[in-house]
C-alpha cells in the first residue's frame, strides 16, 4: 500500500514558517483541487495522479520519497489490529 505523508509535510512547513497552512492556499498554490488534497491526505488507498504528486513536490520542494511512501500488506494489516484495540 502506498502512504501519503502530506499531513507531516504541512505540518513541517506549518512549523517553519509560524503561520497556518490550509488545503485552500495549497489548492490555489498547486491547482489541485481542495478536496483531491483531502483525499490524499486522509483517504487510505486513495489513488492519485502522477501530476499531482509533481505538483506538490514542487510546491514544498521536496522529493516523491517525503510525499508518499510504500508500506507492505502484512505492516498495514498488524497497524490495523494494533488500532482497534
Amino acid at each position: 500500500m502506498i502512504r501519503f505523508r502530506l499531513k507531516g509535510i504541512i505540518a513541517d512547513q506549518e512549523f517553519k514558517s509560524g503561520k497556518r497552512l490550509t488545503f485552500e492556499e495549497i489548492a490555489h498554490e498547486t491547482g489541485i483541487h481542495r478536496t483531491t488534497l483531502s483525499k490524499i491526505s486522509g483517504v487510505r488507498g486513495y489513488n492519485t495522479t502522477t501530476d499531482n504528486i509533481d505538483k506538490l513536490c514542487r510546491y514544498f520542494g521536496c522529493k516523491v520519497s517525503d510525499i508518499m511512501e510504500y508500506v507492505p500488506d502484512e505492516e498495514v494489516s498488524v497497524e490495523e489490529k494494533t488500532t482497534k484495540i
